[in-house]
C-alpha cells in the first residue's frame, strides 16, 4: 500500500535504503480517497504459513495471530530485495475445549523473512515464520495470567490497580486481542474481558492497567461483571448471560495501535456497547462503536479523545443486514486509521465456506466529535440508543480500501474465498495487522501491510496447560499471513 505519511525517521531506514533498489513494475492498482488523501493498493505480494501444530518453547500449541507488531530497528532490506526483521505475535485465550481453560497468557517473538512477488505464485512461502521465543504474561510476583473466563460478580483486587477480571482459581483473567510494543520493549496489551488495556514489562510482568470509561465496563446486577459467558470447567454461566450495559460478550478492545509519533495509544471496541445497540447477535444496530485515545507521554495514560466509528454493514445470505465487527486497528497518523472488519462464522471449516465481507477500511477522525468526558461516558446516557446515533455527535469519516476476499488477488497465490472448502479457503478470523516500510528509494511512501488470522488453536496435535487435545474438525489449519503492497 502507499500512504502519504512516513512512519520511521530517516536515521532508522538509511542503511536499508542503500540496498539494491528493484523498481516497482507497472501493474493494476486500486485506490481509495478520504479527506484529500489518496491510498493506493498494489495488491497481494506474498503469503506465509505457520503449521497449526507448531509448539512454543514450553511445548504448547502456538495458535496464531490475534495481533501483530514489529521491531522497527530490526526491519531491513537486503541487497537481493528480500526483507527480514523481528515481529511480535499476540494469540488470544488458547483452545476453547469447549469453553475456556487455565492456559497461561503469553506473546511470541517471531523471526520473519519476506521475499515479495508482485505477480504471484501458487507457492505460499514468500513469508518465512519462525517462533524464536515465548514470553509468559504474569503478575509482578510471577503468578501467570489465565485464559479462564472470569466469575460472574467477582473481581480481582491488587494494590494500585482498578478492579480486575479474575477467574475462580484466583488468577487474573486475560483474553488478549491487541499488542503495542514501545521502544524500551515494554508492551500494551488490550483484552476482551475488562475490557482493559494492560501494560507489561519486556519480560512479561504486569505493570499497570487502564480502565476505560464506565460506558464500556460490563455490568450485571448493578456491579462490574467481566464474565463473557465462556465459563471454565464446572463453573456456572453468568446470570444474566449478557451484561446489562458495557461491552457485549466477547466484543472487547479488539483493536490497539500506537500513533507513529509514539504519543497516543488508540483502542477500538469490537462493536457497540450494549446500551448503544450492541445487543446479542449480528443485527444492524450495533454499528456505532467507540475509539479511545490515550495520551501516554506522562507517567499515567490519560484519556484525551473518544470517537464514534460506524462499522460497515452487509447483506446476509438469508436477507437481513448485518454488521461487520472490527478485528484490528492500525494508526496511520494521529487522525487516520486502517480498520479490519469482517463477517463471522464463514470460511474454512465452517458450514458456510464463503465469506460475504472481509475488508480493510480507512477511517478519519479529523472532523469527528470528541465525546471523552461527556455524559456519554455514563452508561445511563447512550450515545446511540437502539443503534441511532445522537444528533449532536458526528462519527468518523470512512472509505473502503482493501477487499480481502478479492478473488483475483487470492488466486495469484492459490487461495480462494469459498465455495469449495479446502485448505486454501480463507479462514474466518482475520484479526492482525502491522505496517512496515518497503524501504524503496523509488517509492519512499510505500509500505507492506501484513495481515494475519487467528485459527482458534485448531489442530489434531495440540497441547495446552499440560493437556493434549484434538479439535473436532479433524483437520489441521495453518495460520497464514497475507502481505499487500
Amino acid at each position: 500500500m502507499r500512504s502519504p505519511h512516513r512512519f520511521l525517521p530517516l536515521a532508522v531506514v538509511t542503511a536499508s535504503l542503500l540496498a539494491t533498489i528493484v523498481p516497482l513494475p507497472a501493474q493494476p492498482a486500486s485506490s481509495a480517497a478520504l479527506n484529500g488523501q489518496v491510498f493506493i493498493n498494489h495488491g497481494l505480494v506474498g503469503v506465509g504459513r505457520l503449521p497449526s501444530a507448531t509448539r512454543d518453547k514450553f511445548g504448547e500449541t502456538v495458535g496464531s495471530f490475534s495481533a501483530l507488531t514489529y521491531d522497527a530497528k530490526s526491519w531491513r532490506r537486503n541487497p537481493d530485495g528480500s526483507y527480514a526483521g523481528t515481529f511480535y505475535m499476540q494469540p488470544d485465550r488458547g483452545y476453547n475445549n469447549p469453553n475456556t481453560t487455565n492456559w497461561r497468557a503469553r506473546f511470541f517473538t517471531l523471526a520473519i523473512t519476506f521475499r515479495p512477488t508482485l505477480l504471484g505464485t501458487p507457492g505460499q512461502n514468500q513469508v518465512g515464520i519462525t517462533v524464536a521465543d515465548t514470553t509468559l504474561l504474569t503478575e509482578a510476583n510471577g503468578t501467570p495470567l489465565t485464559a479462564l473466563d472470569t466469575t460472574t460478580n467477582g473481581t480481582g483486587t491488587r494494590e494500585g490497580f482498578p478492579p480486575l477480571p479474575q477467574a475462580f482459581n484466583g488468577r487474573l483473567s486475560l483474553d488478549a486481542e491487541g499488542i503495542v510494543r514501545l521502544p524500551d520493549g515494554s508492551l500494551f496489551i488490550s483484552d476482551e474481558y475488562g475490557p482493559y488495556i494492560f501494560k507489561f514489562s519486556a519480560d512479561g510482568r504486569l505493570l499497570a492497567a487502564i480502565r476505560p470509561p464506565d460506558a464500556l465496563i460490563p455490568r450485571r446486577n448493578n456491579g462490574d461483571s467481566f464474565a463473557s459467558n465462556n465459563p471454565g470447567p464446572d463453573q456456572p454461566a453468568p446470570a444474566p448471560l449478557n451484561p446489562d450495559t458495557g461491552r457485549q460478550n466477547n466484543q472487547g478492545l479488539e483493536g490497539l495501535s500506537l500513533a507513529p509519533d509514539g504519543k497516543t495509544l488508540f483502542a477500538l471496541l469490537q462493536s457497540a456497547t450494549r446500551q448503544d445497540g450492541g445487543i446479542s447477535g449480528t443485527t444492524a444496530v450495533r454499528h456505532n462503536t467507540r475509539l479511545l485515545a490515550y495520551d501516554i507521554t506522562g507517567a499515567t495514560p490519560t484519556l484525551k479523545g473518544e470517537y464514534i466509528l460506524q462499522l460497515p454493514t452487509f447483506r446476509s445470505a438469508t436477507g437481513p443486514t448485518l454488521v461487520a465487527a472490527q478485528s484490528e486497528i492500525l494508526a496511520i497518523n494521529n487522525t487516520q486509521f486502517l480498520v479490519l472488519a469482517r463477517d463471522s462464522a464463514a470460511g474454512h471449516t465452517y458450514a458456510a465456506p464463503t465469506s460475504l465481507y472481509r475488508s480493510i477500511l480507512v477511517y478519519d477522525i479529523s472532523a469527528a466529535t470528541n465525546i471523552a468526558g461527556t455524559k456519554f461516558d455514563d452508561p445511563a446516557n447512550p450515545v446511540a440508543p437502539a443503534g441511532v446515533l445522537d444528533s449532536t455527535v458526528r462519527p468518523a469519516d470512512r472509505t473502503e480500501f482493501i477487499n480481502i476476499n478479492d478473488g483475483v488477488q487470492l488466486a495469484k497465490f492459490g487461495l480462494h474465498n469459498g465455495p469449495t472448502d479446502d485448505d486454501n479457503n480463507l479462514y474466518e478470523k482475520w484479526e492482525a495487522m502491522t505496517l512496515v516500510p518497503a524501504l524503496d528509494l523509488g517509492a519512499p511512501n510505500d509500505y507492506f501491510l501484513f495481515v494475519g488470522h487467528d485459527t482458534a488453536f485448531i489442530t489434531q496435535n495440540g497441547l495446552q496447560d499440560g493437556i493434549a487435545y484434538a479439535s473436532p474438525s479433524k483437520r489441521e489449519h495453518a495460520s497464514r499471513l497475507l502481505v499487500y503492497r
